[in-house]
């Protein structure tokens, strides 16, 4: 049997990557998933990450429980599935580490990409979709809403997200697809699936 394809959405808080994930796991018959709780462990890991209440977290214990969750992730369900045939659309993956943990919190990114790496058995997906939206439109969107423990960061920890995240991608355009994230869901729905078709032919 073929094995499925890993398909990550990133972006920063507000721009809408949920909806997208449901929608294109729903029209490919994928395995849908998040990053961090997308396990038993990952749920419990996730509870302590987000928690406003967590104020001294450090940079470090906060990177290692992302990849504590992504390691469980990897191994329990995101490598069997693609063994099993089944194509993978997760929110998030690694590479929100490297953006939050790396370029928002300014940990050294050698090291968090070797941690990561090590973490996920070298289990990269395949396919980034960034779902990019203007940071100033992005924290008018969580003005509505009650925030958890990374969406009360302050606008130049977002800055540093975002900047990261434009690297990232631009630095390896061929896994990287940037998506505008501003026109109505269903037409940024047609747009997606019209780019992984063209992509990865499914």
């Amino acid at each position: 049997m073929n094995s499925g394809r890993y398909i990550a959405f990133e972006g920063l808080e507000g721009c809408g990557k949920s909806t997208h994930v449901k929608r294109l796991a729903t029209r490919l018959d994928a395995v849908m998933t998040r990053e961090p709780g997308g396990t038993t462990v990952g749920s419990m890991l996730r509870n302590v990450l987000i928690d406003p209440a967590n104020t001294s977290l450090s940079p470090r214990a906060e990177a290692l429980m992302m990849a504590a969750d992504r390691a469980q992730h990897i191994a329990e369900l995101v490598s069997p599935s693609l063994a099993a045939g089944r194509h993978v659309v997760s929110d998030r993956s690694v590479y929100s580490s490297l953006a939050y943990q790396g370029y928002g919190r300014q940990q050294d990114l050698v090291e968090l990409k070797r941690l990561n790496d090590w973490a996920i058995n070298g289990v990269w997906p395949e396919l980034v979709i960034y779902i990019e939206v203007p940071t100033e439109l992005l924290l008018e969107r969580l003005k509505k809403r009650e925030l958890d423990r990374f969406e009360q960061e302050n606008r130049d920890f977002f800055g540093r997200v975002a900047a990261g995240f434009s690297q990232m991608a631009a630095d390896d355009p061929a896994k990287w697809l940037v998506i505008d994230g501003t026109p109505p869901k269903d037409e940024l729905e047609k747009i997606i699936s019209a780019a992984v078709r063209e992509r990865l032919g499914i």
